[in-house]
């Protein structure tokens, strides 16, 4: 399986979370993830949302299918929340418009 993304997110990610995507994507080696289709938005493409561990910490990873590979879009750990769904087999995705970075409106939940 081959990884691609953009190079700037990546670095942000990693100053502003501590990983890059290159670490973020040993989380499809998790034998135990959970992927699900991230339905938020109308995207011009399927994303997903894959859930699993790197070394033992939750991950979430967004990304697309493109041809012959994976391209990683955004990558953090999980929240508190998100890692009691994922270990009581309740985990679904958020639904709508919700949180979607900084300085945009938070429209949900």
């Amino acid at each position: 399986m081959s990884f691609e993304w953009d190079g700037s997110k990546s670095d942000t990610c990693y100053q502003q979370r501590g990983f890059d995507f290159a670490y973020a994507s040993r989380v499809f080696d998790d034998l135990g993830k959970i992927i699900v289709e991230d339905r938020r938005w109308g995207y011009r493409e399927r994303r997903y949302q894959v859930l699993g561990r790197i070394e033992g910490r939750l991950f979430i990873i967004v990304y697309t299918i493109r041809p012959g590979r994976i391209r990683i879009i955004s990558a953090r750990k999980a929240n508190y929340r998100e890692v009691k769904a994922y270990e009581t087999g309740l985990y679904e995705p958020p639904e709508g418009p919700h949180r979607c970075g900084a300085g945009r409106r938070y429209f949900g939940r």
